[in-house]
C-alpha cells in the first residue's frame, strides 16, 4: 500500500477538501462527487501516442506501439508477460523468448522466426532496442496461437487485439416509453466514459473488449433517437447515440445495462414543490351540530436515500499507488475490487456507493467528507499490494493524546467514536476470510482516511495468495476475496446500525 504518487507509460486494466467534520448537506455533496466522476474522461497517454490494447482472460492492458520501417512495432516480450511466465536471451545473435514451455527463435533484421522448431513469417524485420524484442504489429494474429495454443484476434485498424473468447457483446434496443428509451445490454460489465456534445451521447470502452454488433450503424426509427454509430479507434471502441434532444446515461448496479434517456424524464417524474398556503379557517359550528373533523395533514416528504455502505477505491488520476509490476497499477485493481465489492454487498440487501468508479483524482480528505456527509454505517477503503501474501484488514490507529476539545470534533480522531465497533468489522471479515482458506492478517495503522471517518471505517488490502501478483487481476480470486468481505460486513450489520 502507497500513498506516494508515480507515472507510468502502459498498465494493466482488469476485468470493467475539507478539514472539519461538518453537517453539510449529503445529497449535494454525493451529487458532486458523481458528476466529478461522471466527468472524468479516461487518457491513454500523451496526444499522437499509439497503444495497443490487448484484451485476454488474465488481464486487460495496454502497450505503446513504435513505428520503424513504415510499421508499427511492439515489443513481444511485454506483450506476453502479464499472460504467463516469459524470459528472454540473447545467444550470439539469436534473441531466444520462451514463454511457458514454448520457445521462439529471432534474428534482429531478418522477417522469419522459429516457435517450436517451425518457421514464422513476421512479415517486417524482427528488430532489437535497448534489449528490447520488436515485432511487427501484424504478425500478432499469427505468432501468438503459436506460443499460446489458442486463438488470437487483431484488429489492426484500430490497434487491439483479442486473445481467446473475451469480446464482449451487446444490443442496444428502443423501449417504447414515452419519450423513448434507448435500452444497451452487455454480456460483460463495461464502464465506458460518457461525453455530451451537440446532437449526440459519446461512449468510449477504453478498458473492454466491446465488439461491433452485427451492423456498424443502427437505427431506431424514432425522431428523438434516431440512430447509433459504432466505430474503433486508437485502442477503444467508440458508440455515439444520436440525438434530437439532451440525454443522459445511467448504469445498472450489475454495469451490464446502460440506459440512454432524455434529461426531462427525469425531472418530470418529480413531484411539483409544494406551495406554502395559510389554512382556510373552518365556518363556525352550528348549535347541535358536531364539528367536521380537520383535514389529516400530508406526510412528510420521505428522506433523501443513504447508503448503508461507502465502498472507496483508493487512489486514482494522477495518484497511481503502487506499481505493482512493470504493467500493473494500483489503482486499476482496486476500481475492480469495488465493483466486486459492491455486487456482493447489494445481493446481501446491503445498498452500496462506490466513491470512485472511475479513473479520478479524489483527495483523501474529500473521501472522508463524502462518507461523514452520507452517515454511511461502513466506510471500506480498498487497496492492492504485490508484496506478501493474502489479505491484511486494518482498523485505525489514533494518535494519542489528542482528545477533542469543545463541541467540535478534531479531524485527525474523528474515528475515535467508533472504533471499537470498526475493530469489530475487521475482526468478522478477517474471520469470513480464513474460512474461505485466504491468508489474512487484521492490523491498526494510522492510515488516512480511516481517522477522519466519524462512522465504523475500515481498511482491507489485498495481495496475491502466492508469487503471481497478476492473480490480483484474476475475477474469480477478487469475488473470493470481495464475497468475504461483505460476509463479515452482513455478519455486524446490527452492530453497524444505519438506514438502509
Amino acid at each position: 500500500m502507497h500513498w506516494t504518487r508515480g507515472r507510468r507509460s502502459f498498465r494493466i486494466i482488469p476485468r470493467g477538501e475539507s478539514r472539519g467534520v461538518g453537517q453539510a448537506d449529503s445529497c449535494s455533496l454525493i451529487s458532486a462527487c458523481l458528476l466529478i466522476l461522471a466527468s472524468t474522461v479516461f487518457l491513454r497517454g500523451a496526444p499522437g501516442e499509439k497503444h495497443l490494447s490487448v484484451y485476454s482472460v488474465a488481464a486487460n492492458y495496454s502497450l505503446p506501439l513504435v513505428e520503424r520501417e513504415g510499421q508499427d512495432y511492439v515489443g513481444l516480450l511485454e506483450l506476453l508477460e502479464p499472460l504467463g511466465t516469459v524470459s528472454a536471451r540473447m545467444d550470439g545473435t539469436r534473441w531466444r523468448l520462451r514463454y511457458n514451455n514454448v520457445e521462439g527463435i529471432f534474428q534482429t533484421g531478418t522477417n522469419r522466426a522459429q516457435v517450436v522448431g517451425r518457421g514464422a513469417d513476421l512479415g517486417g524485420a524482427f528488430l532489437m532496442e535497448n534489449n528490447r524484442g520488436l515485432v511487427p504489429l501484424g504478425s500478432l494474429a499469427s505468432l501468438l496461437p503459436r506460443f499460446l495454443g489458442g486463438p488470437a484476434t487483431l484488429h489492426g485498424d484500430s490497434d487491439r487485439l483479442f486473445i481467446g473468447s473475451v469480446a464482449t457483446h451487446f444490443t442496444a434496443s428502443l423501449a417504447s416509453d414515452n419519450p423513448p428509451r434507448l435500452v444497451l445490454h452487455f454480456t460483460a460489465p463495461v464502464n465506458p466514459s460518457v461525453a455530451t456534445e451537440p446532437g449526440a451521447v459519446r461512449l468510449t470502452f477504453a478498458h473492454e473488449p466491446v465488439v461491433s454488433p452485427a451492423s456498424a450503424t443502427l437505427t431506431f426509427g424514432s425522431k428523438n433517437i434516431p440512430s447509433a454509430n459504432y466505430s474503433e479507434r486508437n485502442g477503444a471502441a467508440v458508440l455515439v447515440v444520436n440525438s434530437a434532444i439532451p440525454l443522459m446515461a445511467t448504469f445498472s448496479a450489475d454495469a451490464r445495462t446502460i440506459t440512454i434517456a432524455p434529461t426531462f424524464t427525469v425531472a418530470q417524474t418529480l413531484p411539483p414543490p409544494a406551495t406554502p398556503s395559510l389554512p382556510t379557517p373552518a365556518p363556525p359550528a352550528q348549535p347541535g351540530t358536531t364539528p367536521a373533523p380537520a383535514p389529516a395533514r400530508a406526510a412528510p416528504a420521505p428522506a433523501a436515500r443513504r447508503y448503508f455502505a461507502v465502498v472507496d477505491a483508493s487512489h486514482g488520476g494522477d495518484d497511481h499507488g503502487e506499481t505493482l509490476s512493470s504493467t500493473l497499477l494500483e489503482k486499476d485493481v482496486t476500481v475492480a475490487l469495488a465493483r466486486s465489492l459492491r455486487r456482493e454487498l447489494e445481493s446481501r440487501g446491503i445498498s452500496t456507493l462506490v466513491l470512485r468508479d472511475s479513473d479520478a483524482n479524489l483527495p483523501v480528505d474529500q473521501r472522508a467528507v463524502l462518507a461523514n456527509a452520507d452517515r454511511a454505517a461502513i466506510y471500506i477503503a480498498l487497496h492492492a499490494s504485490s508484496s506478501g501474501h493474502g489479505v491484511r484488514v486494518y482498523s485505525a490507529l489514533l494518535p494519542y493524546g489528542r482528545d477533542d476539545r469543545g463541541p467540535f470534533l478534531s479531524w485527525t480522531t474523528a474515528q475515535r467514536g467508533s472504533l471499537p465497533v470498526s475493530q469489530n468489522a475487521a475482526s468478522a471479515v478477517a474471520g469470513e476470510l480464513q474460512k474461505r482458506q485466504i491468508p489474512v492478517r487484521a492490523l491498526a495503522a494510522p492510515l488516512r482516511p480511516l481517522n477522519n471517518v466519524i462512522g465504523p471505517a475500515i481498511a482491507v488490502e489485498v495481495g496475491p495468495q502466492g508469487s503471481d501478483v497478476a492473480q490480483l487481476t484474476a475475477p474469480d480470486y477478487q469475488q473470493l476475496v470481495t464475497g468475504a468481505v461483505a460476509s463479515g460486513v452482513a455478519a455486524v450489520r446490527d452492530q453497524l446500525g444505519g438506514a438502509q
